[in-house]
């Protein structure tokens, strides 16, 4: 299926490696020209020769968008190197580490909802000003199912929650300038030195145990799986899909 994303202009958080890597090489593969925002330089630099390899067009910026001012350069940074951000994909996130909701501090809090909430509020004020100048555009937040349903991380199942409500707004309050808003919750994704990788590599009896009674598919996702629908969702043949929430877990989720 043609998805009419050549020569658009995408802008991925996150997407040094993992689910934000998939997403880039994804669109990349579909014609479009990709700016990859993260923190960590040296997976900047390995994710942007592989997409060049590849015959990808893209640059690359490091940048802590769990800022404000972060998340402006990155955007302000996309334009200066393709004059356009058609599309933008919120990837940035992780729980950090900070558990359920009596161990969390305040601190603990404050930078899961920075990372993985605001990030996203200040990467899409930043673009929204040019989509609205240029016609409009698509906006992809990767959330969680821990967004939809119980999960063992208070502030991250918070966090990925109120960027699910929060599309909604966004996509209602936006269709007036055509731009669509959805978000995707995936499930457990495996990928090299994701969180994930790790806890199989600490405890593989505990996540073979969980992989054969809390999995159905008895595998865990895989990145490439989540960025074709994140791909689908930025193209227009996904013209009329705007205020959605769209699970990508291998049936992993108890919610409806």
């Amino acid at each position: 299926m043609e998805l009419g994303l050549t020569n658009k202009t995408a802008l991925v958080a996150g997407a040094s490696r993992g689910i934000g890597k998939a997403i880039a090489q994804a669109l990349a593969h579909e014609g479009a020209q990709v700016f990859l925002v993260a923190r960590g330089q040296a997976d900047l630099d390995q994710a942007q020769d592989e997409l060049r390899r590849a015959g990808g067009k893209v640059a690359t910026l490091s940048a802590d968008l769990a800022t404000e001012s972060g998340a402006k350069a990155a955007v302000d940074a996309c334009l200066a190197a393709f004059g356009a951000v058609d599309v933008l994909v919120n990837n940035a996130g992780g729980s950090l580490g900070t558990g359920p909701f009596d161990v969390a501090t305040g601190e603990d809090w404050r930078r899961v909802l920075d990372l993985n909430l605001l990030s996203a509020v200040w990467c899409s004020q930043a673009a929204v000003g040019w989509m609205k100048a240029h016609g409009g555009g698509a906006i992809v937040h990767v959330s969680s199912i821990c967004g939809r349903e119980y999960c063992t991380s208070a502030a991250y199942s918070a966090a990925k929650a109120a960027m699910i409500g929060m599309s909604k707004e966004m996509a209602t309050d936006l269709a007036r300038h055509s731009i669509r808003v959805n978000a995707v919750a995936p499930g457990s994704i495996l990928f090299p030195g994701g969180s994930w990788d790790r806890r199989q590599q600490k405890d593989p009896g505990r996540i073979q145990q969980m992989i054969d009674t809390e999995l159905p598919w008895h595998r865990f996702g895989t990145p490439e799986e989540v960025a074709s629908v994140v791909a689908f969702l930025c193209s227009a043949r996904a013209s009329w899909m705007s205020g959605a929430c769209v699970v990508v877990d291998g049936a992993q989720g108890r919610a409806f």
